[in-house]
Order: C-alpha cells, then structure tokens, then sequence
C-alpha cells in the first residue's frame, strides 16, 4: 500500500479521491500495490463529509510524512501551489497536478527539481482534461519530430460556439445559458478571452519544442467579438468557427496563437462540438493523429490525475525523463505569419472592386439576409500586410482567421 495526499478538496481534489475509491481494485491492479488517501489539506471544515477524518490545515504534516509518497494538487493557481509543491518534490515525493496555470509558469523548474530529488512531477490533467495527450507526446510520440499541434483545448468556449452556431443565438445569451448549467465560470474571463487555451498550448509547445514556451508571448485573442452573423457566413461557405490553439514549427521557428477562426469540413477538429475537446497533432514520420473526449470536468479531469498517480507509483524512487527544459524559447515573428482572412464589409462604403483592390483578388460572399454587407475572402497574405489594410479601410466591420489543415 502506498500512501497519498491531496491538496485542495474542491471540484476536482473531491473528484480524485471518488476516482481512486471507486476504481481501487483497477488501480491496485495497474499501480501494483494499492493507493490510498493518507491526507487532504483544506482550509475549510467540511461539516458532515467522511474527509474531515483525513483533513489537515498544514501542509509541513504532509511533507514531514515520511509514508506519504504522491501527492495531487489540485488547488489551481500560481499560489500557494507553487510553493507547496515544491516543498513536496524537494522532500521526493511525486506530484501529480490538474494544474495548467502553474504547469505554464513553472513546469520545467518543478521538472528538474523532481529529477534531483528523484521523483516526478506530472500533469497530464492540465491540458485535455481526460484527453491522454501528454502522455502521448512524452512516450508514444517520443521517437517523432512534432511539426504541428492545433487543438480545441476549452470546453467552455467550444460549448458557446457550438450553440451559437446551432441555435443562432448571441454570445451573451449564450455565455449566461453557461454559466447556469455550470460550463461557464462566474468570471469566465480566461475562458472566453483566450487566456486558458494559451497556457495549454504554451504546455503542448515546450513538450513539442523540448524548451521553455512563455504562455505570455503568444498571441491570443477569444471569441467575445463573434456575432451570430459570423455563424451565417460560415454556414454559407460551408465552415465552422472554432477557438483553437495552435503551435506550428516553421521555418522561423516555433509560432503560436490562439484565435477564433475559420475552418471547412476538410478539417479533423470541425465536427468537435460541445463540451468535448480534441488535439491533432502532426509528426514527421507518423504523419497525422487526432486525440479526442472529455476536456473538463470533475471526473475526467480526476481520471487524468489518477492515471499519473498510478505512473508515479509504479516508478517511486525513480525520475522519468520529461524533455521540457528552462531555457526558453523565441517564437516566430507573429506579424510575419501568412494565411487567409475574412472580411465582412460594408457595401454602402466598399464597393466589390475596392475590396479586390486593396486586399487582392478574393471571393466575395453574400447573404441575402444581410443586404448591407458583404464578405470577403482574402488571398494569403501577412498579418502585418492584412493588419494595415483592414484598419485603413473605413467600411471594415471584423474579420476572422481561416485555417487550412
């Protein structure tokens, strides 16, 4: 029997303990001994649950056990988790997290600080949520040269998109429905304003990249300024808008983005609606994989960390190579990136052949629906190119990225 800790009792800490309770006889099976739960570091009381047998307030009784051997952080945040969780590797015990802030600020540091104190520090719950994909890149993809991860990567604002698009409904009609059932946090703004999915991709990209990706150079941007006649036109040339996150190794280097954009029916992530997330991935031998299912929630996102669990486990006493190291990264000129665009216009302002003219010979699309308007599909082109057009062009009402495969 080993034992365990858990810090942080909320959704998903409560969800760890019911995954290893009820699923014990499987993971004693794969783990080789049974796991149970010694301890969980709260600062609430909980009145009346079974846990306030193993409830504790300090974390030094956690990290002074010499029988507590992994631990699971499922507190969120940058602090207190940091610390603590560096106190656990620093005393060998392996740390399992759902933690995707702090994988994203610290994950190569608290790396190497479980390889001096051989032990492991693993996050599989912080990017997919029940999705396998950093096992995947760390072990089953090891041998490949990663050239392109482009993923769906947040349940919340693919549930908003999916019922923009399905129930023409308007983003704030939509964010409120959300909130209510649950998808939607009270501040939802990391969510909608791209700011989770740019951690999960700066955690997929140093996995890809083998060094350090800050999450705060890339560029990000969410889905508050979609309207549902964005969805009308998509309908119209047969594509969908998905908020995705996307690392690609180019010439340059590595680029990086998350942004709403367009993409056809060609695409393997066009038909991932909902709650569901899914990440493809392109490698230079293997070619193209996708990895789909449960993005968030409790139990999903505990399964994560009960499957690494089960890995620290099996490896006490031993550190696992993870290639991500602290030397960081510079990514590829952002501005430099050519692709596409679509343009929505103003037909009282600009006529068909001003839009050819100052953005290229493209493809208009109308809509009967919209009589005052148009939409404009670019030819490829620089953002830095397309940037000082579309803001010299009095008559420009939005635009949005389309992504190819």
């Amino acid at each position: 029997m080993i034992e365990a800790a858990i810090y942080g009792y909320g959704n998903i800490g409560s969800g760890v303990a019911e995954v290893i309770e009820k699923n014990q006889d499987r993971i004693e099976k794969a783990a080789g001994q049974g796991i149970h739960v010694k301890y969980v570091l709260d600062l609430r009381e909980f009145e009346g649950d079974p846990v306030r047998e193993k409830l504790v307030h300090d974390v030094d009784i956690i990290v002074n056990d010499p029988e507590v051997k992994i631990i699971c952080e499922t507190m969120g945040g940058n602090e207190p988790a940091y610390t603590f969780t560096k106190k656990a590797l620093m005393a060998g015990k392996s740390v399992c997290t759902s933690n995707k802030e702090l994988v994203a600020n610290h994950g190569a540091e608290l790396i190497r600080i479980a390889a001096e104190h051989q032990c492991n520090y693993f996050f599989e719950a912080s990017v997919g949520g029940g999705i396998p994909i950093i096992r995947t890149l760390n072990n089953a993809l090891k041998q490949e040269n990663i050239l392109n991860i482009s993923g769906i990567v947040n349940g919340t604002t693919n549930y908003i998109l999916t019922k923009m698009e399905k129930d023409g409904a308007a983003f704030e009609e939509v964010l409120k429905e959300a909130q209510e059932l649950g998808f939607a946090e009270r501040n939802p703004e990391a969510d909608v304003e791209g700011y989770d999915a740019c951690r999960k991709i700066a955690i997929l990209s140093s996995l890809m990249s083998g060094r350090s990706v800050d999450y705060q150079d890339i560029y990000t941007e969410g889905i508050t300024k979609l309207t549902t006649e964005d969805f009308l036109y998509a309908k119209k040339m047969d594509k969908t808008v998905k908020l995705l996150a996307m690392s690609k190794l180019t010439e340059e280097g590595y680029l990086a983005m998350v942004a709403p954009v367009l993409i056809g029916q060609e695409h393997p992530l066009y038909n991932v609606n909902g709650v569901f997330n899914a990440v493809f991935v392109k490698g230079n031998m293997l070619g193209d994989s996708m990895y789909y299912g449960s993005g968030a929630g409790k139990l999903p996102t505990a399964s994560a960390v009960a499957a690494d669990v089960i890995e620290a486990a099996r490896f006490t006493g031993t550190h696992l190579q993870i290639d991500w190291g602290e030397e960081k990264i510079a990514l590829a000129d952002m501005p430099s990136s050519k692709r596409s665009f679509f343009v929505r216009l103003d037909r009282n302002k600009v006529l068909e052949a001003k839009a050819a003219a100052e953005f290229g010979n493209g493809r208009v699309v109308f809509l009967e629906s919209l009589p005052e308007e148009y939409g404009y599909i670019t030819p490829v082109m620089s953002e830095r190119e397309f940037a000082e057009k579309f803001e010299k062009l009095d008559g420009a009402i939005s635009r949005i990225r389309i992504e190819g495969k």
